[in-house]
């Protein structure tokens, strides 16, 4: 066997070869090191196809600006526009460019020739092989054995693990050596969110747009529209609640929401947890009094007394059970069998007994709530709203409620795009949408 071949355009960019015995480049690392240029090196040439309201939800418009500045270049083949609102629209471009174009065209819905996924074993628990998938919110498909077939429990920045025969979407750390992991974009199909041709719906394509000028009464009502809906479909909606609901008097009509059925789980963390219980005990949250808004005196000790008497009960669900706990937003989740998942942190005290201190348990624990949820409610948390959106299947109605535009800016920026922001005091919000969603329980006509 001859010696290696060095591709004379790696010497010429000064590439630092590490060389073996003999100053021969090893094997193994030469596949890797070609693997990770190829993609900048070899253009390719496909003809890729976009499918849908790709117009006026700016799919194909994007997907030309990303060519373009990905240094590719394009043909367009055939273009069929449609003439109603409720047609598609279909288009056939002859793209140029590094393969890594195609799989930026891949996330933004770009239909790519049917080619067979390929996946490689990962080589060590929770490492995985060069070149792996990375998951974006939207369905997701893969062609495996001739067909396409849906990711299971998508959600972004995770993998794809073809588990007997099935595509299934799982963080890192879970990954075990020699689970086959998707590699590459080929036999991949994204489906990002179209926009809907219903005027009314305030979760519609680019409705997500953040600022503090919108009218707050009329999305308010078209919020509770939408959870009426899911509601009386018995479909699921979580809420993230933070710790401002528990200071400025949010949390009753939290309580309300419970009671009408429109909580089927509630996420929140240790802060949020302890006032709850603080102020069911003293009236106090951090030793703030609730009807004066004034800190009394030895105050600041409340919320660790609360804190000691839910361990000596054993549990939050123990205390309820031994009348320690009476009233409140955890004891009505207790009461009404409403799941709840506390989510600890670096700034917590105590914590808890049920406060799930180990962060990527406590995001295994929310995912089995998430992938059932239809909408997502997110007041007042910046910290625990950020880290539920990233678990979000596009699928989910989110919307982001907080005061600062800051947080909710920052969630979409973390990469919930699909979220509907809404700049405005939670406080006044909430009891605004318990009385719209009362309204429409008792049928009176609008």
């Amino acid at each position: 066997m001859g010696d290696p071949v060095i591709p004379a355009c790696l010497g010429q960019i000064g590439f630092p070869w590490r060389k073996g015995i003999g100053g021969v480049p090893f094997a193994g690392e030469f596949c890797i090191i070609l693997d990770n240029l190829v993609s900048f090196m070899v253009a390719v040439t496909e003809e890729i196809e976009f499918q849908g309201h790709i117009i006026d939800s700016s799919i194909l418009p994007k997907a030309l600006d990303t060519i373009i500045d990905m240094k590719g270049s394009f043909e367009i083949l055939r273009l069929d526009v449609g003439k109603k609102k409720k047609d598609e629209s279909y288009c056939r471009i002859l793209v140029r460019g590094p393969s890594k174009l195609f799989a930026e065209l891949e996330n933004q819905g770009a239909l790519l020739p049917r080619t067979e996924v390929k996946t490689r074993a990962a080589p060590r628990d929770g490492v995985l092989p060069d070149n792996f998938y990375g998951t974006t919110p939207h369905p997701t498909r893969v062609f495996l054995k001739g067909r396409w077939r849906e990711v299971k429990d998508i959600e972004m920045d995770c993998i794809i693990v073809i588990d007997k025969g099935k595509p299934v979407c799982r963080r890192q750390g879970i990954v075990r050596k020699g689970d086959r992991i998707v590699t590459g974009f080929a036999g991949v199909k994204v489906e990002p969110p179209q926009r809907s041709r219903s005027p009314a719906n305030i979760f519609g394509f680019m409705s997500s747009t953040v600022s503090p000028e919108k009218p707050v009464n009329a999305m308010i009502k078209d919020l509770a529209r939408e959870m009426k809906k899911i509601h009386d479909r018995n479909g699921s909606i979580i809420h993230v609640m933070g710790t401002a609901m528990a200071h400025t008097g949010a949390d009753k009509a939290l309580q309300d929401l419970i009671g009408l059925g429109y909580v089927q789980a509630l996420f929140t963390g240790n802060g949020f947890a302890v006032m709850d219980v603080e102020k069911q005990l003293f009236g106090t949250t951090l030793g703030m009094d609730g009807r004066t808004g004034r800190v009394l005196m030895s105050g600041y000790k409340s919320h660790l007394i609360a804190i000691n008497e839910i361990r000596k009960a054993g549990s939050i669900r123990k205390a309820v059970d031994k009348g320690v706990l009476k009233s409140g937003v955890l004891f009505d989740c207790v009461t009404k069998k409403i799941p709840f998942v506390i989510g600890g942190s670096l700034r917590d005290d105590g914590p808890l007994p049920d406060t799930i201190s180990d962060v990527m348990r406590a995001q295994d624990e929310m995912r089995t709530f998430v992938r059932k949820a239809d909408m997502c409610i997110i007041c007042a948390s910046m910290l625990h709203g950020i880290a539920v959106g990233n678990m979000l299947p596009s699928r989910v109605k989110t919307i982001a409620v907080d005061i600062n535009p800051y947080v909710v800016t920052r969630l979409q920026d973390r990469g919930t795009t699909h979220a509907l922001g809404l700049v405005t005091d939670p406080a006044i919000m909430l009891p605004r949408l318990v009385r719209e969603i009362q309204f429409l329980e008792s049928g009176i006509p609008e």
